[in-house]
């Protein structure tokens, strides 16, 4: 698997598939729009999440602040959460909910904001508890910001959330916990739809890539599940592929073996002979 680069492009198609793994137990009452387009130009929020029915409660926790709007900004890896970043996305929330087809079609007690990054965002608070924000750890790694704010608000913090609920968001990192991936996985295997298996390649896609000596030791593991199997099964292919290649190159060097010997030797099909001939 080519290494990936902590680019957009690569973080937030994740982020958009572990937060519909997230909100899974509500997903027939939500409408996820990743990259929800607010101009004609490239100003785009990260994703917006609608409740179809406004009076349904969302069971996962970054759920429980939810109106019926739902505006996320997303920061991946590297990335910083400054006070820029919070009032740029006040922005969109504001510029949403002028988009409306109607005046006051999108009210604005009906509109959050949520905010995510691994990292705890130290400068950003402590700008925001000087400006009359108040700042409530309402759930583990989940901070509600209330006083002086436009739109009912949270910044969740990745990296010091519970990974037992909230694995998939957990293991968007470079340094992701093997509970956690564990955890991860387990919840995978219960995944049937072809929607939620999208979502969860999406998640081990990134994680897999930035934490490659971590999934390697799991996928060693008997116990691997499925969900995981699938995914690298074009790497474990590979590999097994390569361990193949230098049986074959070690009988020919010492029992002075053709390429053809030596695979008929270690009983390689001959429909498979010509692919390993290719890299000797």
């Amino acid at each position: 698997m080519d290494k990936l680069t902590l680019e957009k492009t690569y973080w937030h198609p994740a982020f958009f598939g572990a937060t519909k793994w997230e909100l899974k137990e509500n997903k027939d009452d939500l409408f996820f729009d990743s990259e929800y387009q607010l101009s004609q130009q490239a100003l785009e929020m990260d994703l917006l999440v609608i409740k179809k029915n406004p009076s349904v409660v969302v069971e996962n926790e970054i759920g429980k602040l939810f109106k019926q709007f739902n505006v996320f900004e997303y920061k991946g890896i590297g990335d910083s959460l400054s006070i820029d970043d919070y009032y740029k996305t006040i922005s969109y929330g504001c510029l949403y909910k002028a988009l409306g087809e109607h005046v006051n079609e999108i009210p604005a007690e009906e509109l959050t904001l949520t905010m995510i990054r691994e990292a705890y965002p130290r400068e950003l608070f402590k700008i925001l508890e000087g400006s009359d924000v108040v700042i409530t750890e309402k759930y583990k790694g989940i901070y509600y910001l209330t006083g002086k704010v436009l739109f009912d608000t949270q910044i969740i913090v990745t990296g010091n959330m519970d990974g037992k609920k909230h694995p998939g968001l957990k293991i968007l990192s470079k340094n992701a916990e093997e509970d956690d991936v564990r955890t991860f996985l387990q919840e995978a295997e219960q995944a049937k739809e072809p929607g939620e298996l999208n979502d969860i390649d999406a998640v081990l896609q990134v994680s897999v890539s930035e934490n490659a000596e971590l999934f390697d030791k799991i996928r060693r593991d008997e116990r691997m599940c499925q969900a995981l199997k699938e995914l690298m099964k074009e790497e474990i292919a590979e590999e097994r592929a390569d361990e193949k290649l230098v049986d074959i190159k070690n009988l020919m060097d010492t029992m002075d073996w053709t390429p053809t010997q030596a695979m008929q030797a270690l009983k390689i099909p001959e429909t498979d002979q010509s692919k390993y001939s290719a890299r000797l």
